[in-house]
């Protein structure tokens, strides 16, 4: 009797990245939000703010000033975030509305287009849209 083998590492990486690109994205987002916030707060006024001062004494030490790479990083991140969460929601609007088809034509019309945003969707994605051929009766 032989146990099941799981996947290689990389595989299920891959799969949980793909399953979870929306939370990954706001995540994404967010660390990239609060390290530019850490940086204003920092070099800004806020820096005698209640949060600041305390947060400041962890971040600015005698061997190293993190706010200067936060400074860097943070906007870079933000922008990166950004573009994940809006690539993200857009393909999912888009492949929403191209799957209120009814019309089995239309649907063969959005075929490339559907299978194109499915890379940025989550294998969730893949099963509705194999359901949605077998209902229209389109062969691959």
């Amino acid at each position: 009797m032989s146990t099941p083998e799981k996947a290689p590492l990389g595989q299920r990486f891959r799969h949980g990245m793909k399953m979870y690109r929306a939370w990954i994205s706001i995540f994404v987002l967010a660390v990239g939000v609060l390290l530019t916030v850490l940086a204003a707060g920092f070099f800004t006024p806020l820096s005698t703010v209640a949060p600041f001062p305390a947060i400041n004494a962890a971040t600015n030490t005698a061997s190293a000033n993190y706010n200067l790479v936060f400074v860097i990083v943070g906007p870079i991140i933000s922008i990166v975030g950004g573009y994940m969460v809006a690539a993200y929601s857009i393909a999912r609007r888009r492949f929403e509305h191209l799957m209120l088809t009814k019309s089995k034509a239309e649907f063969l019309r959005n075929i490339p287009e559907i299978e194109d945003l499915l890379w940025d969707l989550t294998p969730y994605d893949e099963v509705r849209y194999d359901h949605k051929r077998a209902e229209l009766r389109v062969r691959r």
